[in-house]
């Protein structure tokens, strides 16, 4: 045995496993679960639901609807009512009637009608009257400019500094920049020409 194949040796135990009878093909079965760890095991199938469903309490609404994508039982786990009931009366959204047992996905089916509706309503602007812009100055920096130094000659005194957008300092000093693509509203200015 030592000496054969890898095919040799897989017919050898096709063989073997067909003239066993079902009570010898369990117990093999068994030594070979024992032996052989499993793997991608889905923890759906061995937790109890309740566990599952806790699992899935804790992921967001696109999460779970890309959880619906895996299997029919994530599936039917993800689009229970117990989950999205919650989620839906986090914001304050309720059904105004009772489902019947025979309907599911109800809060789900919901849930995405009310985002549906945030996005098909515009948020309301506050009147031009009500901002307030404070008058905003540069950022002017405590260290004195350095003398343009000979072209293609550095002294190892300074440093080549990135522009503030490239640096890596974590918390940048020169923050505010000047937008000249700022699309301003067509009638203000008018008003100020």
């Amino acid at each position: 045995f030592d000496k054969w194949t890898d095919g040799q040796r897989r017919r050898i135990l096709v063989d073997l496993l067909e003239r066993c009878s079902p009570s010898q093909q369990k117990f093999c079965a068994k030594q070979l679960q024992d032996r052989v760890p499993t793997e991608a095991l889905d923890f759906t199938t061995r937790l109890p639901r309740v566990l599952s469903l806790y699992i899935f309490s804790f992921l967001d609404p696109r999460s779970l609807c890309r959880c619906a994508q895996v299997s029919w039982y994530w599936k039917y786990l993800s689009e229970l009512d117990q989950l999205w009931m919650l989620k839906c009366l986090r914001f304050g959204w309720y059904i105004n009637f009772s489902p019947t047992p025979f309907e599911q996905g109800i809060w789900k089916k919901h849930y995405i009608e009310m985002v549906k509706e945030l996005h098909v309503t515009r948020p309301k602007t506050p009147s031009k009257d009500k901002f307030v812009v404070i008058d905003v100055q540069p950022v002017r920096s405590n260290v004195p400019e350095a003398k343009p130094s000979v072209l293609g000659r550095r002294t190892n005194k300074e440093k080549k500094e990135l522009p503030p957008w490239r640096s890596s300092d974590r918390h940048p000093t020169d923050t505010i920049r000047f937008n000249y693509l700022d699309n301003y509203d067509p009638i203000e200015q008018a008003r100020q020409a």
